[in-house]
């Protein structure tokens, strides 16, 4: 082990010279590695699916745009409850972690972080996320605090199935419900749609992600979707990201969108179309490039979506 591992330092696919290692106090540094402060990626993917609910109910309820006070709500929750689950996470893979090349200078394998400090910061975040979730009415919370069942079996899932990601985008696509029942206080085949999408999507993109880890993951003995594809994992990932289509299009539709709805969903489909074009699931950076990019995936959808309720709003 490195001194640099030791001592919590930048983990391998960290985002360089990012704020935590540039201005936070040393120790602030191992916790915020713990949580994944210098990798946002992970909470633009948990947020995504809340802003786009938000914004698809927007369109339906004849709203101009999205609640603010709720979208800076579900920015909080996400970054707030991500940290958590990463938390958690290390604890349970602890071990495992230590075996994985990519993981061993996690803080908690690396011994920065004990494992009773651990417990204590997995406490304040999710007392955060708690926080945020009260803010919301009674429908909302109760469907918040259902998503935790999945949230806590998903580190296991990988010790017993080659399909962990599946359970990863049923917890990490929650807020595709939570978005639409905020402002409704109710669900209905719109947001329903729009989740399973998010769940495909997480699909896909954890996939790619996957393949970084498939060598040291086969040695120890855990499963993924990368694993289970191999070397077919192009048209998995075009069946994931097509399907993913298909069920935006039908919750854009359920919810009464327009022109700029469908435009943006045209747009992400011609993202998703470029990260299986170019995608080598040889070459590690390769895959975290593309993972990476489904932030801006994120963004297109979010984007068609609100442009489109304004414009309805507007025009009608």
């Amino acid at each position: 082990m490195t001194d640099n591992a030791a001592q919590g330092g930048a983990l391998p696919d960290s985002v360089s010279r990012h704020w935590l290692d540039r201005f936070a106090p040393d120790w602030l540094k191992p916790y915020g590695r713990l949580a994944r402060w210098d990798r946002p990626i992970g909470w633009w993917l948990l947020l995504w699916p809340c802003w786009w609910s938000s914004a698809l109910a927007s369109i339906a309820d004849g709203r101009a745009f999205p609640p603010i006070w709720q979208l800076i709500l579900f920015f909080i929750g996400a970054v707030a409850m991500r940290g958590a689950g990463c938390t958690y996470n290390d604890l349970v893979d602890q071990d495992i972690d230590a075996k994985v090349a990519r993981t061993r200078a996690r803080p908690i394998p690396s011994g920065a972080v004990s494992l009773k400090r651990a417990l204590l910061f997995l406490f304040l975040q999710c007392l955060v996320g708690l926080l945020v979730l009260i803010q919301f009415n009674a429908f909302t919370i109760g469907l918040g605090f259902a998503s935790l069942v999945f949230v806590a079996v998903y580190p296991f899932m990988k010790r017993v199935t080659n399909w962990p990601q599946v359970v990863l985008g049923i917890s990490f696509s929650w807020g595709a419900l939570v978005g639409w029942a905020a402002i409704f206080g109710s669900l209905s085949w719109a947001p329903v749609l729009l989740y399973a999408a998010a769940i495909s999507w997480t699909v896909a993109y954890d996939t790619i992600y996957a393949h970084q880890d498939k060598e040291d993951d086969a040695l120890i003995g855990i499963g993924s979707t990368a694993q289970f594809f191999g070397a077919s994992t192009r048209p998995a990932l075009v069946g994931f990201f097509g399907l993913a289509m298909a069920l935006l299009l039908g919750a854009v539709m359920l919810a009464g969108g327009g022109y700029f709805a469908y435009l943006g969903l045209l747009g992400v489909a011609a993202h998703f179309a470029w990260q299986v074009a170019t995608l080598d699931t040889e070459v590690a950076d390769n895959c975290l490039l593309r993972f990476r990019s489904n932030r801006d995936a994120g963004a297109i959808i979010f984007a068609g979506f609100c442009l489109d309720a304004l414009f309805k709003a507007i025009f009608g």
